[in-house]
C-alpha cells in the first residue's frame, strides 16, 4: 500500500494541465482548460481540466479523475505503474510499502495471496480446456472461435472433486476457501467448480477476482458463480467490462445482458460492447459504473415474465441515476430468445437494428404504469397518478422529469401544475441567496448534494458541517459525515486526492458528480463558502420550523400547560432569530 502522504505529495508536484497537454490539445476557457475528450469520439470539446482543483472531467462520457487516473485510462497502465511514471517525471521514487501494524501486514499479504491463487486457478482452467473435448465441442457448437475463447480467457474445470490439487499441492490452505475456489464442510473439502466451462471475472484493472461456471449437460445450477470474497462483490462488478471497454467508447453505448455466453456470443459477431451482471439484479453501482463509460445504456432482457421483472428492477435502480444527456433504454427479445440465440439466428445487423428501436426508460415506465390502471375511469386515472408519484420523486434529471410529468398529466387528463401539486412535486430545492455582486450559476438537487459540492470545491468547509441537519435518506449524507470526521482527525484530503479515497467504492459516482458540478458551475472557494453557509442556515430554519410546529400541536392538545407555552415562545424566538440572519 502506497502511503497517502506520498500520493498527496506527488499530486501536489504534478500539474495535471501539463500532463494532459502532452496527449490532448487544450485551450483556456474561463478558470479551466478544455479540449476534445481522448476517451470517446466528439466534435465539440467537452473535456475539462481544472488547474486549481487538479482533476479532469468529460461532460460527454463522464470520464473523471486526477493525474493518476488519467495515466491509467489513457496509457492502460495499472495503478502502481501509473504512480511510478508520474513520480519519475517529478524526480520522486515510489517508497517501499511498510505496514502500520502486524494486522495490516497480514491483511495485505493475505489479499496478495488470493490474487495470486486466482491467477493460478485461471491458468489451470485454461490449460484444462485443451484436453476437454466435450467442453471444446460445446464452445464450437455455440459458434465460438479460439480467438474469442482466448480473449475472454475461457477455461474448463475438470470433473474431479479435487482437481485443483494439481496446481495447489497445499490443498488444505484456508485461502482456497477464502477466495471461493474450494468448499469446506465438517467432513470434507472439494472444488467448487467441477465439469464446467469457466469464465474468469476481472476487475477494472484486469485482475481475476472470481469465476462463472457453465455446466456441461443438464446439471443444476446451470450457471454457478464465485461467492462473495475479499476480492469479489457481485453487486459491484460486471462480466466482460475489461474486454468491452474500447468497444463501448467507440460505440458510445453499453449493452447489459444476463449471461456470460450472451456477452461472448455477441463479441463473436462483432458486438463487443456487451457486459453482463453476475447472477444478481442490477445495482446502483452497476449503473453508475457504466454511465461513466458510455453515452447510452441498453438493458437487454428476455420478453417473458422473468425478463420483465428483471427490467423493472433495473428501471427502479436507474431512475435516481438517469441523466438528461445519457439515455437509458430497454430491449425485450422474443420470449424464446436470448441475445446469444437471436444474434446467431438473425445476425449482427438485425440485432443492432433491434437495439436502435429499444424502448426508452420513460416509455417503459409509463407503459407499465398505464397497464396497472384503467385510464378510461376517474378512479383509474387517480390510481395512475398515485402509482406514478414515487417513481417521479426518484428522478433527479430535471429535463427528463419535466417531460415525464407532462406525459403523466396528459394521460391523467389534468393540467401539468395540477399533476405536480397532486403528486407533491416541487421545483428542485435551492438555497436562499442574497444578491451578491457576483454569483455562480444556481445548483440543483437536494440540499445535501449541494453541500457536498461546496465541500468538494472548498474542503476546509468540512469543519463547519452540522451533521444533525442532514437527511439520512440522502446518499450524500454518509459522505458528509466522512468529511466531518476527517476534519476532526486532521486527515482532510486535497481535491486531487478526493477521488482516490472513493475509487472503486459505492460512493465513487456521487463524488465524481460533485467534482464535475464544481467544474461545470466554476464554483470558486469563495462561492462555495457563501452557498454552503446559506444552505446550512436554510436547513436550520427548516428544522426549527418543524420544532415550532411540533410544540404548537402539543399546545393545541394541552392549552393549559405553562411549560409548553414557554417552550413554544422559546422556539418561536429562535426561529425569528435564524430568519433574521438570512436577511
Amino acid at each position: 500500500m502506497i502511503p497517502e502522504s506520498f500520493k498527496q505529495d506527488l499530486l501536489n508536484r504534478v500539474d495535471i494541465v501539463d500532463l494532459v497537454s502532452r496527449y490532448v490539445q487544450l485551450k483556456k476557457g474561463g478558470a479551466n482548460y478544455q479540449g476534445l475528450c481522448p476517451f470517446h469520439t466528439e466534435k465539440t470539446p467537452s473535456f475539462t481540466v481544472s488547474p486549481t482543483k487538479q482533476f479532469y472531467h468529460c461532460f460527454g462520457c463522464a470520464a473523471h479523475g486526477n493525474a493518476i487516473g488519467f495515466l491509467m485510462s489513457y496509457s492502460s497502465l495499472g495503478y502502481v505503474e501509473a504512480m511510478k511514471e508520474l513520480a519519475s517525471t517529478v524526480g520522486m521514487q515510489l517508497p517501499d510499502w511498510r505496514p502500520d501494524s502486524p494486522e495490516q501486514a497480514a491483511k495485505k499479504e493475505h489479499e496478495t495471496d488470493l490474487y495470486e491463487m486466482m491467477v493460478r486457478a485461471s491458468d489451470f482452467f485454461r490449460a484444462q480446456l485443451k484436453n476437454a473435448p466435450r467442453a471444446i465441442e460445446y464452445l464450437k457448437g455455440r459458434g465460438l472461435t479460439g480467438e474469442i475463447a482466448a480473449r475472454f480467457r475461457i477455461g474448463y474445470a475438470p470433473d474431479d472433486w479435487q482437481g485443483l490439487r494439481a496446481v495447489f499441492p497445499k490443498y488444505e490452505d484456508p485461502a482456497l476457501v477464502d477466495c471461493g475456489l474450494v468448499i469446506e464442510n465438517e467432513t470434507k473439502r472439494y472444488d467448487r467448480f467441477r465439469d464446467r466451462v469457466m469464465f474468469p471475472i476481472l476487475n477494472a484493472r484486469g485482475a481475476v477476482i472470481g469465476f462463472g461456471g457453465r455446466v456441461l449437460g443438464e446439471g443444476e445450477p446451470k450457471y454457478l458463480n464465485s461467492p462473495e470474497t475479499p476480492l469479489f462483490e457481485k453487486g459491484h462488478e460486471v462480466y466482460g467490462l475489461v474486454q468491452a471497454r474500447e468497444a463501448v467508447r467507440s460505440a458510445g453505448r453499453v449493452l447489459v445482458v444476463e449471461g456470460y455466453m450472451d456477452v461472448v456470443a455477441l463479441a463473436q459477431f462483432g458486438i463487443g460492447y456487451a457486459v453482463a451482471t453476475l447472477g444478481t439484479a442490477t445495482t446502483p453501482i452497476h449503473v453508475s459504473k457504466l454511465q461513466r463509460l458510455a453515452d447510452e445504456i441498453v438493458f437487454c432482457f428476455d420478453g417473458d415474465a422473468a425478463g420483465r421483472r428483471a427490467a423493472w428492477r433495473a428501471l427502479e435502480v436507474s431512475l435516481p441515476l438517469a441523466q438528461d444527456h445519457k439515455p437509458i433504454r430497454f430491449l425485450f427479445l422474443p420470449a424464446d430468445d436470448d441475445p446469444d440465440s437471436f444474434v446467431r439466428r438473425e445476425g449482427r445487423e438485425a440485432f443492432e437494428r433491434a437495439l436502435r428501436g429499444a424502448q426508452t426508460l420513460s416509455a417503459f415506465l409509463l407503459a407499465e404504469l398505464r397497464a396497472q390502471s384503467d385510464l378510461a375511469t376517474a378512479e383509474g386515472r387517480s390510481k395512475f397518478l398515485a402509482e406514478a408519484k414515487p417513481h417521479l420523486h426518484k428522478i433527479s434529471a430535471p429535463a427528463l422529469r419535466l417531460q415525464i410529468v407532462k406525459e403523466v398529466a396528459e394521460f391523467a387528463r389534468v393540467q401539468q401544475d395540477e399533476a405536480e401539486r397532486l403528486m407533491d412535486l416541487r421545483p428542485a430545492s435551492s438555497y436562499p441567496r442574497s444578491a451578491p455582486a457576483r454569483s455562480a450559476p444556481p445548483l440543483t438537487g437536494s440540499q445535501e448534494r449541494n453541500l457536498l459540492r461546496c465541500v468538494v470545491a472548498n474542503p476546509t468547509l468540512a469543519a463547519e458541517l452540522d451533521a444533525a441537519l442532514f437527511d439520512a435518506q440522502q446518499p450524500e449524507t454518509e459522505i458528509l459525515h466522512l468529511f466531518a470526521s476527517w476534519s476532526v482527525e486532521g486527515t482532510l484530503p486535497s481535491q486531487a486526492l478526493l477521488a482516490e479515497r472513493f475509487l472503486g467504492g459505492r460512493h465513487e459516482a456521487i463524488m465524481a458528480e460533485a467534482q464535475a458540478a464544481a467544474l461545470e458551475h466554476e464554483l470558486s472557494e469563495d462561492d462555495a463558502v457563501r452557498i454552503f453557509r446559506q444552505i446550512q442556515l436554510a436547513l436550520r430554519i427548516q428544522r426549527k420550523n418543524e420544532e415550532v410546529e411540533a410544540v404548537r400541536r402539543q399546545v393545541e392538545s394541552d392549552p393549559r400547560s405553562r411549560d409548553l407555552q414557554v417552550e413554544l415562545r422559546r422556539h418561536t424566538a429562535e426561529l425569528a432569530q435564524l430568519k433574521g440572519q438570512r436577511l
